[in-house]
């Protein structure tokens, strides 16, 4: 294993490399899809995007304002055009999110991202006035594919919104999520509120969360649309605190577990006779698992629970480690070669 100190203007982020050598870059954005500057350097957002494996898996280290405070305001994004994939049909998906808190010293969230073929992206985001964090962007939501890979593309203007679309993170308080697919999701509808986006839900939570409560009262701040397909939430933090969100029939539930460990799949768990009886296996053997160490479990522990959950289809891995800040990627099942990172923690 090689290690490598990366200096950035943040002084944040520390990189292990495990299989390849890594470069943070800085990157500048502004709201209408045009280079902003930031004040403290003149890097231009399009020299700075960096492929990091050959998987291909992209990063992008993202230090101005994209915003998202003034999107809170109407829930509309900043002019862009951008090619979003088709609806698609829960059953397509086959995610798989847990949480092991039986170690005070070492909270871990994983998450398998399940999906056809896309292009991912580790992203990194220090905001001015909200938390730093790193998240996973799917970028075929920016109209990116192996046959317009990011870094071969004249057009890169897409990239500057990536900070909208976490698919699963972490913040420097230790608070991590991760979103699943299911059949159906409907939340509650006030017409004082605005409204925002079920994927736009997790950058919320990774900007102004410092805990699992503070992300739930964010939540209930706003309408969430559900598009195809819906999806639930597995929220953690260091506290070893871990809940899992669901909206059915306009309200809105959050499930905790009486075990020290924290599993969901692609199936509503309200209302459903899990942990003891439920038809996904990738849930029971992940369950199964965690019970025998009653969610005490290392960090290479737990990329073994996320490859045994793996699918053919299994686009990225990550392992989130809620105390350290340590956090592993893996992707296109490359488990013996993880990628492994640190963010900088704030107590």
């Amino acid at each position: 294993m090689t290690e490598f100190l990366v200096f950035t203007r943040s002084g944040k982020f520390k990189l292990i490399i495990l299989s390849a050598m890594l470069l943070i870059n800085l990157f500048a954005c502004s709201k209408n899809g045009s280079p902003l500057s930031d004040n403290t350097s003149n890097f231009s957002v399009f020299e700075t995007f960096q492929k990091i494996d050959d998987y291909p898996l992209y990063l992008m280290e993202y230090e101005a304002d994209y915003k998202f405070n003034e999107y809170l305001l109407t829930g509309r994004w900043p002019e862009l055009s951008i090619s979003l994939p088709e609806p698609t049909s829960a059953g397509d998906w086959g995610c798989t999110c847990f949480s092991a808190m039986g170690d005070q010293n070492t909270r871990i969230l994983g998450r398998n991202f399940d999906w056809h073929d896309c292009i991912p992206l580790v992203l990194y985001t220090r905001p001015a006035n909200a938390y730093t964090s790193v998240s996973m962007v799917d970028l075929e939501y920016f109209g990116f594919n192996r046959e317009n890979l990011p870094d071969k593309s004249l057009n890169q203007e897409q990239l500057l919104y990536t900070p909208y679309l976490p698919f699963d993170g972490m913040n420097e308080k230790g608070v991590a999520v991760g979103m699943m697919a299911i059949p159906d999701a409907r939340g509650p509808f006030d017409g004082e509120k605005v409204t925002i986006g079920e994927i736009e839900v997790i950058r919320l939570i990774l900007d102004y969360a410092a805990n699992v409560e503070e992300a739930l009262q964010l939540m209930q701040n706003y309408n969430i649309q559900f598009t195809q397909p819906p999806i639930h939430y597995m929220i953690s933090d260091r506290s070893g605190t871990s809940v899992i969100v669901e909206f059915i029939d306009g309200k809105m539930y959050t499930l905790t577990s009486s075990d020290s460990f924290h599993i969901s799949t692609n199936f509503i768990i309200h209302g459903s006779q899990a942990p003891t009886h439920t038809s996904c296996w990738r849930y029971n053997q992940t369950f199964q698992s965690l019970s025998q160490t009653n969610g005490i479990i290392d960090d290479q522990e737990g990329l073994s629970l996320l490859q045994q959950a793996s699918q053919p289809n299994t686009i990225w891995s990550t392992l989130y480690d809620l105390q350290s800040g340590v956090f592993m990627v893996v992707p296109g099942r490359k488990y013996s070669s993880p990628l492994q990172f640190e963010l900088a923690m704030q107590q």
